[in-house]
């Protein structure tokens, strides 16, 4: 296999892994909610299906942080893989044989997000043990390039034209993409220094109570990963909110098909490839503190937009700026929580980051439907705009240079011309 730029070998093994898995999952993202609203109109319903999925980040995600920091993280992510294949392929063939239901899917639901609680903890310790960490900020823009053209630009819109062909298919090709990734993931080999090493034979092992609490002890102890770990958990709340019902806003409130709906979420891709591009660029000429009260404000204009968005054309102009915002966004906190985290607390650390982060993508998936169903469909983006106009005002204070700290020095050659 080429070497991807300068990252190395491995990452190109990586990068392939998460490539194929994320295309399956992009195609899955347009046809779930159609096969959902195929079953059902109530957005309660709809909404309790990404619910459920989001659900058991609520109570594993501490104990993955504890498991991902004592087995092997390869072979973690690869099993998690496989289960997740096995579990797709048995949701395509109840489709196929027309016994698809609403407890069925939610059950396929729940037992995948246990294995995305499980594996995309491993999974994210991998970046940094495959890449040196001056190359973290281009590292983690490739992964998100890869992201969005696959998952969020051809994913749906393909997932939403294989739905119409038969309902099966898409999830019979994520479960194929499940396991293209675990083969591939089986192949890689991680920097020395992030090999694990067998334990001592006379090492006490430290209690899963107390390992559990190391975690959050470290997170809470860092005031710049403390404050983003709580400001990615309300945003989540706001974001899932809506998006948890945005195929009934797409097709009722925009009057979409099945089709455009799947064009409409691909629009956020096409600036989540731009801000892909920027974002290493954006690291290197402003601060993180900048760039994250930026995208403060232009996630609260996101919903006021999406809410007052009376055609496709506007509210896929409004999804576009948003997947730029994303793409930074990521790139900014992904870098900051991996330089931050020592190596051997990696696992339990972003575990208590995840949990709070897809909690409240739990919490925002919970509450979509009944503000859909109470203020209608644009309900939801009100609700949104609101907290987020709040959360701005709360972090904006905080989110100053105290959380530019965790950069290296150097990293930053225009900082202080910037700054001044």
């Amino acid at each position: 296999m080429k070497q991807v730029g300068r990252l190395g070998r491995q990452f190109g093994v990586l990068w392939s892994a998460s490539a194929v898995s994320t295309l399956g999952d992009g195609i899955v993202a347009a046809a779930a909610p159609l096969l959902v609203t195929s079953l059902t109109r109530d957005p309660v319903l709809v909404g309790l299906a990404v619910f459920v999925q989001q659900a058991p980040w609520l109570l594993l995600a501490p104990v993955s942080g504890v498991l991902v920091d004592r087995v092997d993280r390869r072979r973690l992510t690869v099993a998690m893989n496989a289960a997740r294949a096995a579990l797709t392929a048995v949701l395509a063939g109840a489709v196929f044989a027309g016994a698809a239901s609403l407890p069925l899917i939610y059950a396929v639901g729940l037992l995948l997000g246990s294995c995305a609680a499980l594996g995309d903890n491993a999974s994210s310790a991998l970046v940094p043990a495959v890449v040196p960490s001056e190359q973290l900020p281009h590292a983690n823009s490739r992964i998100f390039a890869a992201y969005s053209v696959l998952n969020k630009l051809c994913g749906p819109p393909l997932g939403a034209a294989l739905f119409g062909v038969a309902a099966g298919l898409p999830m019979a090709v994520d479960a194929a993409s499940f396991a293209g990734a675990a083969a591939l993931l089986s192949m890689l080999r991680l920097l020395p220094r992030d090999e694990p090493a067998p334990p001592a034979a006379d090492a006490p092992r430290l209690p899963m109570r107390r390992q559990l609490t190391e975690g959050a002890r470290w997170l809470w102890g860092q005031p710049a990963v403390r404050t983003l770990t709580l400001a990615l958990c309300l945003m989540n709340v706001t974001l899932i909110a809506g998006f948890s019902v945005m195929v009934l806003y797409a097709r009722e409130h925009l009057g979409l098909s099945a089709f455009g709906y799947g064009v409409l979420m691909a629009s956020g891709a096409v600036g989540g490839l731009v801000g892909a591009v920027l974002a290493p660029r954006l690291q290197a000429r402003f601060s993180s503190s900048v760039l994250l009260r930026a995208g403060l404000v232009l996630e609260t204009l996101t919903h006021v937009g999406l809410a007052l968005a009376g055609s496709a054309w506007v509210a896929g102009l409004v999804l576009a700026a948003f997947g730029v915002h994303g793409a930074v966004w990521m790139g900014v906190d992904r870098t900051l929580v991996q330089r931050a985290v020592p190596s051997e607390l990696f696992g339990r650390v972003m575990s208590v980051f995840m949990a709070l982060a897809v909690g409240g993508s739990a919490l925002g998936a919970l509450i979509g439907g009944p503000l859909a169903r109470a203020f209608g469909l644009t309900g939801p983006f009100w609700f949104s705009a609101v907290v987020m106009a709040a959360l701005t005002l709360f972090a904006w204070r905080p989110f100053s240079r105290s959380i530019d700290d965790h950069e290296p020095a150097g990293a930053v050659p225009e900082r202080a011309a910037v700054a001044n």
